[in-house]
């Protein structure tokens, strides 16, 4: 309904710059584009997104102090920088978070957004802390984690040189 009425005030302003003898705008055409452009900053065309980009809120699901902590406080991380060419984050990703006023990196175990077929789609954005070298802060994992993890961790653990194995041996449960 304020498509339409946006649209047919876009085409009142336009049919009265046609009809116009003078040079330059008409007074009247001046107040339509006003009211098309603050109709237009009121209604939202995108849907809301749940990808993980830039300051995309996490939760640390490991048993690592600072994630707890972080946690029991009510300030989850947020992501800095997603490791990847696209700038979105998928499961397997690495990850850059800012916690407790540090800067730690993190691989992401499950996430919100619309998953490929046969993939869990998760209620959190999910997240386990590791060191540089790859191995993780925590000793356990709380939640259960995809069993794609298992082949995509070992891809990357061969490709970057990073162990990123040892996350799936914390892991107590795939689905």
């Amino acid at each position: 309904m304020a498509q339409i009425l946006l649209r047919n005030i876009t085409r009142a302003s336009n049919s009265t710059l046609l009809t116009t003898s003078r040079i330059g705008p008409s007074p009247l055409t001046i107040p339509a584009v006003a009211a098309a452009n603050s109709l237009s900053q009121q209604l939202h065309t995108t849907s809301p997104c749940c990808e993980i980009r830039k300051l995309a809120r996490l939760r640390v699901v490991d048993n690592s102090d600072l994630g707890k902590r972080a946690m029991a406080e009510g300030r989850p991380p947020r992501c800095i920088h997603v490791y990847n060419k696209r700038g979105v984050g998928l499961i397997g990703d690495k990850v850059l978070v800012a916690i407790k006023g540090q800067m730690k990196k993190g691989i992401l175990v499950g996430l919100k957004q619309k998953q490929r077929l046969k993939q869990p789609q998760f209620d959190s954005n999910n997240l386990v802390l590791i060191d540089d070298n790859g191995s993780p802060l925590g000793t356990r994992i709380h939640v259960p984690i995809p069993t794609v993890l298992r082949t995509i961790l070992k891809e990357k653990t061969l490709s970057k040189g990073a162990d990123y194995t040892k996350v799936l041996a914390i892991a107590s449960r795939y689905v």
